[in-house]
């Protein structure tokens, strides 16, 4: 009697870590920096299980539920996409910041100079790089991975496990999410697309006036200076622009799990 007694109450125990453990491996999976690339699995891993012991005293008990049965992997699913939706909601920030200076560096000439990058684990343009570099370091000071565990402790109040998961507004409220981030990304890169544009348009009227003009041999590298040059200016309002976008993904991350 006592061995089966003991035998539901590690059971209990086990379902009270195991719900949780799923949700938030999700979300370390797709998470920014941690859930790169350059994260070994065995990191990331041992990052959710310190994350799910941090969390799971602090959060509603879930309600028994056999994870054997058609109940039990239903849940699974429902706390991995929810986890990995969280995830993404953040890290589309990155990947749009990614696009920007693939663009810049293509209109600059360097879409050939290219780095291995370790989020995403393929070659993007140095000034891809050189962006995702600046709002790793701003994601970081502004304690954004702290905000981020804490967006996810308060995710089991605001969506419990054992419940319905996400509704179909919240999906469609995370695909015009994702819709208006890389639109920000555009407005990032619109200055310098605008002013490399207008170079080029220059040096076709002086290819025009004068054929006899190497444009390839002055072309390139006052399109690089010009580049060089837009990105400092722009810089000055890059941080407070992208500050806001880090704020707008965590209100949007809990507007989804709350609607």
């Amino acid at each position: 009697m006592n061995v089966v007694l003991y035998e539901h109450e590690i059971i209990a125990l086990l379902e009270s870590w195991l719900w949780p453990f799923f949700r938030i491996a999700g979300m370390v999976m797709t998470a920014p920096i941690i859930g790169t690339r350059s994260v070994p699995v065995r990191i990331r891993l041992i990052i959710a299980i310190a994350i799910t012991m941090a969390v799971v005293p602090v959060i509603e008990q879930p309600r028994v539920i056999d994870p054997f049965g058609l109940e039990g992997m239903v849940t699974t699913i429902q706390q991995i996409i929810i986890g990995i939706a969280m995830g993404i909601t953040l890290r589309v920030v990155f990947i749009a910041l990614e696009l920007a200076g693939q663009l810049i560096g293509q209109l600059m000439g360097l879409l050939l100079a290219t780095m291995i990058d370790p989020i995403n684990g393929n070659q993007v343009p140095i000034i891809g790089q050189f962006y995702l570099l600046l709002a790793t370091l701003l994601f970081l000071s502004i304690d954004g991975h702290l905000i981020m565990i804490q967006t996810l402790a308060d995710s089991f109040h605001q969506l419990p496990v054992g419940a319905d998961g996400m509704s179909r507004d919240a999906v469609w409220i995370f695909l015009n999410w994702i819709s208006t981030v890389l639109s920000a990304a555009v407005l990032i890169a619109l200055p310098a697309v605008a002013s490399l544009l207008m170079v080029n348009i220059s040096f076709g009227v002086m290819t025009r006036a004068s054929p006899q003009l190497n444009i390839f041999a002055v072309g390139f590298p006052v399109m690089i200076m010009a580049g060089i040059l837009i990105i400092m200016f722009t810089l000055s309002g890059f941080a407070p622009h992208l500050i806001n976008l880090f704020d707008e993904s965590f209100l949007m991350l809990n507007h989804m799990l709350t609607y």
